[in-house]
């Protein structure tokens, strides 16, 4: 099986690592020339030419960074690929822009997965990613060996945009997670609490979730490098309101984490860990950072 994968930044790039794993022939494009040549020191195929690697392949995969790059590969795809080929891109985008693209790609023939991923980069190497996948059944009955390639768990949610909303909500729900430890963090240290005796009682307690303990060893020690920044969670955060607005919902704390993390980015933390949202929090009860 021929497949041209499009996107390899830090979530692409695993994912088309562990699909040249499974014996198909991989090549990679990417608008970044430095991730191609980050592409190239892993052992992928850079294609001197997308179109005709599209041309050419049975498959198209995409990881993208927001609407428009969506959109722009979707004329692409439909332009180049021949009919008949799945395409199946895992970009976290708008519900709008997502039908759009599959539209686009319909039309021309071409079958269109939406298959959205929950996990960060790290997750993306080991292959622990959560699948999550909606478009015609067929098709996805046929790519399904490829997507559990990226991890344990696969979730089939319908025939159109469940998967991008399962995103948006699993996302609200990680934001108003960090959001939720600011205040209670921020409250216990202005208390008096040891900042690491917080973390150790947290993680064994009845809210020790599994985002909880995936932070709690990097925050314990107030490390903010990034696994997903800041910046990134505006993105997402926006995308999340506005189909809250799409479907008439209020939103208002999710609302609230989103000015949050403004203050962060205010403050110098637009590319730090979204976790950053603790330390606004804590500027505004007074605190250091």
């Amino acid at each position: 099986m021929r497949l041209h994968f499009i996107g390899v930044g830090k979530m692409g790039l695993p994912m088309a690592l562990h699909l040249r794993a499974s014996s198909a022939d991989v090549s990679v494009s990417d608008f970044d020339v430095a991730r191609c040549s980050l592409a190239t020191e892993q052992g992928l195929t850079v294609a001197p030419d997308a179109a005709q690697a599209l041309r050419q392949a049975d498959g198209v995969f995409s990881s993208l960074p927001h609407d428009a790059a969506l959109l722009k590969v979707a004329e692409q795809v439909a332009t180049h690929a021949k009919p008949g080929t799945f395409w199946v891109d895992t970009s976290t985008v708008s519900l709008t822009a997502s039908a759009q693209a599959a539209q686009i790609g319909e039309a021309a023939g071409i079958e269109c997965v939406r298959t959205t991923v929950s996990g960060n980069n790290k997750m993306a190497e080991a292959a622990q990613l959560t699948v999550l996948a909606s478009g015609p059944r067929t098709t996805y009955d046929r790519v399904l060996p490829l997507l559990q390639r990226w991890g344990p768990n696969q979730f089939y949610l319908g025939e159109a945009e469940q998967a991008r909303l399962m995103k948006l909500v699993i996302n609200l729900m990680i934001a108003q997670t960090s959001a939720m430890l600011g205040e209670a963090l921020t409250l216990g240290r202005k208390g008096g609490l040891d900042w690491h005796d917080m973390w150790r009682v947290m993680g064994a307690s009845a809210v020790a979730s599994p985002i909880v303990k995936a932070k709690a060893a990097q925050l314990s020690e107030r490390d903010f490098s990034a696994t997903f920044t800041v910046n990134q969670m505006v993105k997402d955060l926006d995308l999340i309101l506005g189909a809250g607005s799409d479907h008439q919902v209020p939103l208002p704390q999710t609302a609230l984490t989103r000015q949050l993390m403004d203050a962060a980015r205010a403050h110098g933390d637009a590319d730090a860990d979204y976790a950053a949202i603790i330390k606004a929090v804590e500027r505004s009860a007074g605190l250091s950072t």
